[in-house]
């Protein structure tokens, strides 16, 4: 009975080749370079290529086309057998059809044998049969992709200069922007990527010194030497590819991933192409998502004012923009915005992309029903949520809502009844549980709970961060410094850590040349933080140098009003004679948070009705 199966399924499989093969004799179709499309597949490289073996792209798959057949009995039962041995002994077979391609000058046989190469994940013998097909067929272009593709696949990088260069000649100057980002793509997965970043760069000579293409080609340059971690080359890619071509969106994208406070150069060139004529809005939304991450939040949300000004239509633009009014409490405007958001919504053409961020903006409208005290309606928006990627979110809002109301047991089980999917679950879990702790003043469960949680994961900073944070809630003020120290200790960048530990010594009035210090160095780690300018104007005013701590505390609340920096603007102000505007600023920050511990404890202890 095996040998019967085995025997049908051959003939079956002979049957389909045979099949397969008079069709290919009948086409009889002239090979032909298939230009690329913007809108397809990558056409050099398979984003996926197979462990060991490089891969072909389905693109190349479905442009190859035949020579002329000079398919003869003799040859068609040659590539007859080397089908019926493609699994059980494909180093024949790769043998047989590539001797047929060669005899019948055959793109399709070319291809296939080139395929039978690849599943075989011999990456030298696919090589093999491409520059074979190449040299049969020098004016195939589906030849030169597949031996480029392989090359780069093998990581033989310096011999992609010349088929990467016949590449670029053959496709249209309109689609070479394109073709220009599936090279920075595919090549930047090279093992040498100076290497790559070099090779690409002679390849590409003449596109750098053309004002058409200079843009597009030096951005390419640039995230290889990105890639490469050579940052400065990079910088100086976008430079020379915007003074080449200004409306050129490359240089703009390549240097916003560059912006960062120790790259000055960067942001300029993504602001010279937002005042061009031919801006996207996309861009102006990525750098306002470039703002927000370096904490430059008012600059943030005046771009995003410009945007949805001008592009009123745009969905993404109301979602970030009252995501930012919420931190800010300019909760009016923010439910204007998220609520011109939900309603554009629908317009998203990416189903998951309109999920996530309809699930942000019933979690920012839950948290802004939650302020004004309206559970209801909280509870309300966060029924609208039925993402089960967002659940732990969604669950850990209705805790907050119960724990408000008085209910903490049950919202301390609610959390603990949410699922533990992946390990950065479980964390968020147990960090919501001791908020809820926090929130309620149970600092002493808080402070249990994360002394336990850190006595089994010792160098997890978010753990002993927190942990000091309670033990300050205390009043174990040494117990705070030591484990703010070992933060520091554990990770030297942790700009809170020191911000933290010298607020804390500015606060209680002592040792503040070393609260200066270290709140110094938390400046320097995050110079756009407003918070930690609070923290450096705040101690400037313990150490007696007033216009100094209110030059930078009106700074700090210009930026970001809220209600701490007002407290500490406003307890200045009133220390410097200008009592008026001090009630009018602590009146602005009551109206945004008239519970902010900082503010009522300022109030009381100068003895200040509102």
């Amino acid at each position: 009975m095996a040998s019967m199966n085995l025997a049908l399924r051959r003939s079956r499989l002979a049957a389909a080749a045979f099949l397969a093969l008079i069709a290919l004799a009948a086409q009889g179709q002239t090979e032909a370079p298939a230009p690329a499309s913007p809108t397809s597949p990558a056409p050099i490289i398979n984003p996926s290529p197979p462990p060991g073996a490089p891969a072909v792209s389905e693109t190349s798959k479905a442009s190859a086309q035949a020579q002329p057949s000079a398919m003869t009995a003799e040859l068609f039962y040659e590539v007859l057998l080397g089908e019926l041995n493609a699994r059980s002994d494909p180093g024949a077979a790769y043998g047989l059809v590539l001797d047929a391609a060669r005899r019948a000058r055959d793109g399709k046989l070319f291809q296939r044998a080139v395929e039978i190469a690849l599943q075989s994940r011999s990456g030298d013998s696919a090589l093999a049969a491409a520059r074979a097909w190449k040299d049969t067929l020098p004016d195939s272009r589906e030849a030169r992709r597949f031996e480029l593709q392989i090359l780069i696949a093998l990581n033989r990088i310096a011999e992609t200069v010349e088929p990467l260069r016949a590449e670029l000649a053959a496709t249209p100057q309109v689609e070479r922007p394109f073709l220009m980002a599936v090279i920075a793509r595919n090549y930047a997965r090279a093992t040498d990527k100076k290497l790559a970043a070099s090779v690409v760069e002679q390849a590409l000579a003449d596109e750098l010194a053309s004002p058409a293409t200079g843009g597009a080609a030096w951005a390419t340059v640039g995230r290889l030497r990105l890639a490469a971690g050579d940052t400065s080359g990079a910088l100086e890619a976008a430079i020379k590819g915007q003074q080449l071509d200004p409306s050129s969106e490359g240089p703009a994208l390549l240097a916003l991933d560059i912006m960062d406070p120790a790259q000055p150069l960067a942001e300029p060139i993504v602001k010279r192409y937002l005042a061009g004529p031919k801006a996207q809005p996309e861009m102006r939304v990525g750098y306002a998502r470039a703002l927000v991450e370096g904490r430059r939040y008012a600059e943030a949300s005046a771009e995003l004012t410009t945007l949805t000004a001008a592009r009123p239509e745009l969905p993404e633009p109301w979602l970030l923009l009252g995501s930012l009014q919420t931190q800010a409490r300019q909760d009016k405007a923010a439910e204007a915005s998220i609520n011109r958001f939900i309603s554009l919504a629908p317009t998203l053409r990416d189903p998951e992309g309109r999920e996530r961020g309809l699930t942000q903006a019933y979690l920012l409208m839950a948290q802004l029903a939650e302020r004004r005290k309206d559970f209801a309606g909280a509870e309300t928006w966060l029924g609208r949520i039925d993402s089960t990627d967002d659940l732990v979110g969604a669950q850990a809002r209705r805790a907050a809502l119960l724990a408000r109301q008085g209910k903490l047991a049950q919202a301390r089980e609610l959390v603990r009844s949410l699922p533990e999917r992946t390990a950065d679950e479980k964390k968020q879990k147990f960090l919501t549980e001791v908020q809820l702790l926090r929130d309620a003043k149970q600092y002493q469960s808080a402070f249990d709970m994360l002394a336990q949680a850190s006595a089994a994961a010792p160098t997890d900073t978010d753990l002993i961060y927190d942990q000091a944070m309670v033990a300050e809630k205390l009043n174990r003020l040494d117990e705070m410094e030591r484990l703010l120290r070992r933060v520091i200790e554990l990770k030297p960048d942790n700009q809170n850590a020191y911000n933290a530990l010298g607020y804390s010594l500015a606060d209680r009035k002592v040792r503040l040349e070393e609260a200066r210090s270290l709140i110094q160095k938390a400046v320097q780690l995050a110079p756009e933080d407003p918070f930690i300018a609070d923290s450096l104007g705040w101690v400037e005013y313990r150490l007696g140098n007033t216009a100094e701590a209110l030059r930078i505390l009106e700074d700090a609340y210009k930026r970001r009003p809220d209600p701490e920096i007002g407290a500490h603007l406003g307890e200045v102000l009133w220390a410097a004679g200008q009592r008026d505007r001090a009630v009018t600023i602590w009146k602005e920050a009551s109206l945004a948070d008239a519970d902010n511990e900082t503010l009522q404890e300022t109030l009381k202890r100068l003895h200040v009705k509102l």
